[in-house]
C-alpha cells in the first residue's frame, strides 16, 4: 500500500508534466504505474491526457502501453479524455497504442469520435478518422450521428458569440451565479 503523500506527488507530476519526478517515483515504486487509481477510477494516463501532458503520456506508454486500454468509472478511456479536451498529439499517441479504443463507448454511449465532435475538436476528429471512418457512422442511443453532434457544437458557439455581441452573456452569467 502506498502513502497518500506519494499518490499526491504522482498525481501532481502527471498533471503538471514533471517527467523527472514521475520517473523518480516510479523507479522507487514501480508497481504504481499499473495499480494506482485516482478519483473516478482514473489511471495515470487519464490524468496526463486530461491535463495535456504529452511527455508524461509518452513516458507512461513506454512503461505500460496497456494503460491506454484502461477505463474510468464512466467507462471513458484516456482517448475519450484526450478527445474531450482537444489534445491532438495525445490522441494520436493513444490511438497508436490502442487503435481499438476509437470504437469503445463510455457510459453515455459515446465513442471518442462522438466526444471530439460534441466538443467541436475538428483536428482530433480528423486524426481519429484517419484509420477508419466507421466509428463516425456509429449512432448514439437517440440516433444522433457525428454530424448532429458537430451541428450542436456549432449552434452553441453561434449562440455564445451572439450573446457576447449583444451583451446578454454577462447578464445571463451573473443571473446564474
Amino acid at each position: 500500500m502506498v502513502s497518500e503523500e506519494v499518490e499526491m506527488k504522482l498525481y501532481n507530476a502527471a498533471s503538471k508534466g514533471d517527467v523527472t519526478t514521475l520517473a523518480h517515483l516510479l523507479e522507487e515504486h514501480p508497481y504504481l504505474v499499473h495499480g494506482v487509481l485516482f478519483p473516478c477510477s482514473r489511471n495515470l494516463l487519464h490524468v496526463a491526457a486530461m491535463h495535456g501532458q504529452t511527455p508524461i503520456v509518452e513516458e507512461l506508454l513506454s512503461l505500460n502501453p496497456e494503460l491506454a486500454r484502461g477505463s474510468d468509472s464512466q467507462k471513458s478511456s484516456p482517448l475519450h479524455v484526450a478527445a474531450a479536451r482537444g489534445h491532438v498529439e495525445i490522441a494520436s499517441k493513444l490511438l497508436s497504442a490502442a487503435p481499438e479504443a476509437c470504437w469503445w463507448r463510455d457510459d453515455q454511449g459515446m465513442n471518442p469520435v462522438h466526444v471530439a465532435a460534441m466538443n467541436g475538436h475538428v483536428e482530433v476528429l480528423e486524426r481519429l478518422l484517419e484509420g477508419s471512418c466507421f466509428p463516425a457512422m456509429e449512432r448514439l442511443r437517440r440516433g444522433q450521428t457525428v454530424l448532429h453532434l458537430m451541428m450542436m457544437a456549432i449552434q452553441c458557439c453561434i449562440w455564445l458569440l451572439g450573446a457576447i455581441k449583444f451583451g446578454l452573456y454577462d447578464s445571463w452569467w451573473t443571473s446564474m451565479a
